[in-house]
């Protein structure tokens, strides 16, 4: 990751949010902090558990560039990260990794995959505030109703890499908001049905939609159109590996 990362590109990024002084203390570096987030990421480590990682690991603060006498703690961690939710920079990064991707003929846009999971939020009211999170709602997945988000993400069809993500509390984004424009093929679920009869691509000729048909139309299919249902399937299974990774992440 030291020599994948774009770690230049993304630091001026953050710069010019980053203070230059805290309690008049001079803050951490910023490539430091900012390595620390990403291991923080790498890793799915709580706050508290990058704190004692920095310590115990000596490849962790190595990577960071830091020394053991004097580690970032808790609090300084959840501070920067507060600090990129503040100011929107996990989308503004998001970019520039993909931006770099691309420049290394890493990222395909020929075919995209697109498809929306649901991450779980706790719907007691057992906290501080007494409410529940006010980001979270009641969405449903087919006939089960659940207090969570919607994540939706459009993948490359070859890598499984994400390039676009939404959230949202209603059932299907419209596809043309999870692609960058530029696809030859798009995959998708029966959720999906019908997105390309909107106006935006009865202009675009060259794209071939291979959304997936509904339960009850498949049980009626003949062996040839079986076959070819699970042929997108076989496809749209990449787009389950970054799901898997941010339920681990985020549940």
């Amino acid at each position: 990751m030291d020599k994948l990362v774009p770690w230049k590109q993304l630091e001026k990024k953050v710069a010019r949010y980053y203070p230059k002084e805290r309690n008049g203390r001079s803050p951490y570096p910023l490539p430091a902090i900012l390595r620390v987030h990403s291991i923080q990421l790498f890793y799915n480590l709580g706050d508290p558990a990058m704190e004692d990682a920095l310590y115990e690991i000596e490849s962790m603060h190595h990577f960071a560039g830091l020394k053991l006498d004097r580690l970032p703690d808790v609090t300084t961690i959840l501070s920067f990260r507060h600090l990129l939710e503040q100011h929107g920079l996990g989308k503004v990064l998001f970019k520039e990794v993909n931006k770099q991707l691309e420049k290394k003929g890493l990222m395909l846009r020929e075919g995209s995959i697109v498809d929306a999971t649901i991450i779980s939020g706790p719907s007691s009211t057992k906290n501080q505030g007494g409410k529940r999170d006010p980001e979270m709602h009641q969405t449903r997945k087919g006939n089960e109703w659940h207090f969570g988000m919607k994540v939706q993400i459009g993948v490359d069809d070859t890598l499984g890499l994400i390039y676009t993500t939404a959230t949202t509390v209603h059932d299907i984004v419209p596809a043309g908001k999870l692609l960058h424009g530029e696809e030859q093929r798009v995959f998708g679920d029966a959720g999906y049905l019908g997105n390309q009869k909107r106006d935006e691509y009865k202009r675009r000729e060259d794209v071939a939609w291979f959304i997936a048909k509904r339960p009850g139309t498949r049980k009626k299919l003949d062996a040839e159109k079986l076959n070819a249902e699970k042929m997108k399937a076989s496809v749209r299974i990449k787009v389950e590996h970054p799901f898997r990774y941010t339920k681990q992440a985020f549940e």
